[in-house]
């Protein structure tokens, strides 16, 4: 998932891309996402990548701590194949 796909799902209007570091917390004094951005993200990764990230997760918050924790996480569960599918 990319940054600009991250952008548009969020309809983050107030940023553009070049704001937006990989390594910026998504949300608590970060990019300042809440939970109905945090709802739509997981359901963003479940149809591109047909994966539950489900909020009963020991580590759900260190998997959506930013755009780099997430592309890490979907890198390490995810087949090779889907991986190369602009994941970062």
């Amino acid at each position: 998932m990319t940054l600009i796909k991250i952008s548009t799902r969020l309809a983050l209007e107030n940023l553009s891309i070049a704001d937006i570091d990989s390594n910026t917390a998504l949300f608590e004094g970060g990019l300042g996402l809440d939970s109905i951005d945090a709802l739509e993200l997981g359901v963003a990764v479940r149809k591109k990548y047909q994966l539950k990230i489900s909020s009963e997760q020991e580590d759900v918050s260190k998997i959506f701590t930013s755009v780099s924790s997430l592309a890490a996480y979907l890198k390490s569960v995810l087949p090779a194949s889907a991986s190369a599918q602009s994941v970062c």
